[in-house]
C-alpha cells in the first residue's frame, strides 16, 4: 500500500464528520477524497473533478491549483502556497457565499503535492456585513422593512432636536435606538443622560430628575445637580417614562416647554438646552386614556412618536442578529467558529421571543457556553425554547383529543382562571393585568400561551 492509499482513509476518518467541506485532488484536479460537508454545501454528491464543480456551481478551484504544482523543491522540502478567497454560488434558487482555503500537501512516493481545499459557509457573516454597510439601516441590524422605515426616520430626526417617544416591548431595542438618535445628532459630542424612572423610588425621582440644594430634606446635606442640569447641552434619555409619578409630570413638562426649573428646597431657576428622548413598553396613548398619564406631556414627548415591532414579528432578522450576537461573543473572548445545528436554529426562528432582542442575546451566549464541540445543538440552548417546542406539540396533541372528544379536553390549569379575571379587570391591557397579578408581562405572554389563551 502506498502512501496516498493510507492517507485517504485517514482523511476519512477524521474529516467525515466536520462541518467544513473538504476536498483533496491531485495536481490535474481529480477528486481523490471529499466529505459529507463538502457535498451539502456545493449541493451535488457526484463530481470526480474541479472542473465537473465549476461547470455545476461556477467556484474556480482551478484558483487552488495555480501554486507550484509540479513539487518544485526548496531546501529539500516542496514548496506549501496557502492562499484564500472567496465564492457566490446560486443552486435551486438560493446564493450562498463559501470561503475556500486552499493548502498543497506533500505526500511521500507521490511525484507531485496534493491540494486541499477546506470551505466555510459565510453567507450570514456576508448578510451581516451588507446590513451594516447599508445606508438604509443606519447601522441596525435589520432586513425587515419596518425596521428599516425606522432607520431612515432616524436618520431625518437625529439633526432636530424634537422630542422622540419610542415604544415597544421590553428587549426591542429602545435604549440603542436613542443612543443612535443622540450619536447622529449634532449633540453627539454633549453627553446623553439616562434615567430609568422605574429603577429609582418615588421618593428619590424628583431630586434625580431635578437636584436638591442643601437642607432640601433630611439628608440633603450639600447641593447636588439633577440629570436634566448633567444633561446640558447634550440630551436626556428617559426610560420607562410611563413609571414616571402623576404628580411630577406637571414639574417635568413645564422644564421640557421652558427648558427651566427650580432644583428641591429651592426658588432659583436653572436654565438648560436639553433633548429629551423618552421610551415605554406601554401605550402612553392608552395610559392617557385611562388617566395614568397626562396628556400635555404625553403630546409634548411624541412629537416624534416610533413603534418598534418585536422580534416574533419580523423572524427574518433573527439569523442576522445570531451572528451579529456571536461576533460580539467572541470579542469578548469567547471561541470563534461556533456553529449553530438545524433543528437548534429552527427552535429559534419557532420561538415567539418574549424577551425580544435581550433574550435572544442570553440565549445564543447560554447556547456557546454550553456548545459541544463547536455546535450548538437544541440541547444547548436555554429551557423556555425547549419547552416551548414540546408544549406547542403536546397542544397540537390536545387539540386532537379534544376534537375526537377525549376526556383530556376537560384539563384545566389553576391559574388560567385568574389570567382570565385580571385580563378582564384590566380591559385585555396585558401590561395592568401582569401588574395585578405581580409579575411582569414577559411571564403573563409565556402562561398565557402555555395555557392556549393567545
Amino acid at each position: 500500500m502506498n502512501a496516498l492509499e493510507q492517507f485517504t482513509p485517514l482523511m476519512d476518518a477524521v474529516i467525515s464528520h466536520i462541518h467544513e467541506g473538504v476536498i483533496l485532488t491531485d495536481y490535474k484536479g481529480k477528486i481523490l477524497f471529499h466529505n459529507p460537508a463538502a457535498d451539502e454545501l456545493l449541493g451535488f454528491p457526484k463530481f470526480d473533478s474541479v472542473g465537473e464543480i465549476q461547470a455545476a456551481t461556477g467556484i474556480d478551484l482551478h484558483k487552488s491549483l495555480m501554486a507550484p504544482a509540479n513539487g518544485e523543491l526548496v531546501t529539500g522540502r516542496t514548496v506549501i502556497d496557502q492562499h484564500r478567497f472567496e465564492q457566490r454560488i446560486t443552486r435551486n434558487g438560493k446564493t450562498r457565499f463559501l470561503e475556500v482555503n486552499a493548502t498543497m500537501v506533500p505526500v511521500p512516493g507521490e511525484p507531485a503535492p496534493l491540494h486541499l481545499m477546506v470551505m466555510s459557509d459565510i453567507t450570514d457573516r456576508r448578510r451581516l456585513q451588507a446590513v451594516l454597510n447599508d445606508s438604509r439601516t443606519s447601522g441596525l441590524i435589520t432586513q425587515d422593512p419596518r425596521m428599516i422605515e425606522i432607520a431612515a426616520m432616524i436618520e431625518h430626526i437625529a439633526p432636530t432636536r424634537a422630542s422622540v417617544l419610542l415604544q415597544g416591548e421590553s428587549g426591542t431595542g429602545k435604549s440603542l435606538l436613542a443612543r443612535m438618535i443622540h450619536g447622529k445628532s449634532k449633540r453627539k459630542g454633549a453627553p446623553m443622560v439616562e434615567v430609568n424612572c422605574a429603577a429609582i423610588p418615588e421618593t428619590l425621582l424628583e431630586s434625580e430628575l431635578f437636584g436638591h440644594v442643601r437642607g432640601a430634606f433630611t439628608g440633603a446635606t450639600q447641593d447636588r445637580e439633577g440629570r436634566l442640569q448633567a444633561a446640558d447641552g447634550g440630551a436626556l434619555f428617559l426610560d420607562e417614562i410611563s413609571e414616571l409619578p402623576l404628580h411630577l409630570q406637571p414639574k417635568l413638562l413645564k422644564a421640557l416647554e421652558e427648558q427651566c426649573f427650580e432644583m428641591v428646597g429651592s426658588d432659583k431657576t436653572v436654565k438648560v438646552d436639553v433633548r429629551i428622548i423618552a421610551a415605554s413598553n406601554q401605550n402612553l396613548r392608552d395610559l392617557v386614556d385611562s388617566g395614568d398619564f397626562r396628556a400635555d406631556l404625553y403630546y409634548r414627548l411624541a412629537v416624534i412618536p416610533v413603534e418598534i415591532p418585536a422580534l416574533r414579528d419580523r423572524p427574518g432578522d433573527i439569523p442576522l442578529l445570531i451572528r451579529h450576537i456571536c461576533d460580539q461573543l467572541v470579542s469578548r473572548g469567547y471561541p470563534a467558529n461556533v456553529d449553530c445545528d438545524e433543528e437548534a436554529m429552527q427552535l429559534m426562528m419557532d420561538y415567539p421571543w418574549p424577551g425580544n432582542v435581550r433574550e435572544l442575546t442570553n440565549a445564543v451566549e447560554h447556547g456557546m457556553i454550553l456548545a459541544k464541540n463547536g455546535r450548538v445543538n437544541a440541547g444547548a440552548l436555554p429551557f423556555d425554547i425547549r419547552h416551548y417546542h414540546k408544549h406547542n406539540n403536546h397542544a397540537a396533541v390536545r387539540s386532537q383529543q379534544a376534537a375526537a372528544g377525549s376526556p383530556a379536553a376537560t384539563e384545566t390549569d389553576p391559574h388560567k382562571r385568574e389570567i382570565l379575571d385580571a385580563l378582564e379587570d384590566s380591559g385585555g391591557n396585558r401590561a395592568e393585568a401582569a401588574r395585578k397579578l405581580g409579575i411582569d408581562r414577559s411571564t403573563l405572554w409565556r402562561r398565557m400561551h402555555r395555557l392556549n389563551l393567545i
